[in-house]
């Protein structure tokens, strides 16, 4: 059996996600981070930007997360985010529309917000 470590995703509000995995990659304030199973302890800041979950049968996972916390040890990990949604929960026409309404109002924090949802859509990091 591979190594596999136990993943939960969860925002202020709700449980989005949790299960298997073989890797996740998350974007922290000291870049991207990349854990699998037998990775160090760790805690760090999370950033706004996509997750990437590989599971342990093959599917690959990506959630939208802006802000909050990751934390690892004896291969659990743990994303306690602020906002988070799966991509196939998000509207790609109403994201597109958010981040043109930011633009033109100049707003930076709903622009970001807008962006990575986008690229939790498209698969962009």
């Amino acid at each position: 059996m591979a190594a596999e470590l136990h993943v939960e995703l969860v925002a202020a509000d709700r449980s989005v996600w949790s299960g298997e995995a073989n890797m996740v990659i998350a974007r922290t304030t000291s870049g991207d981070i990349g854990v699998m199973p037998g990775h160090q302890p760790l805690l760090g800041v999370l950033e706004s930007g996509p997750v990437t979950i590989k599971t342990s049968d093959g599917r690959t996972v990506v959630a939208a997360v802006h802000g909050g916390f990751i934390s690892f040890a004896d291969d659990k990990l743990s994303l306690l985010a602020e906002i988070a949604e799966l991509a196939d929960e998000i509207d790609v026409q109403r994201a597109e529309r958010a981040l043109e309404r930011a633009k033109a109002e100049a707003d930076a924090a709903a622009e970001r917000r807008a962006d990575v949802r986008l690229r939790a859509v498209t698969g962009q990091r």
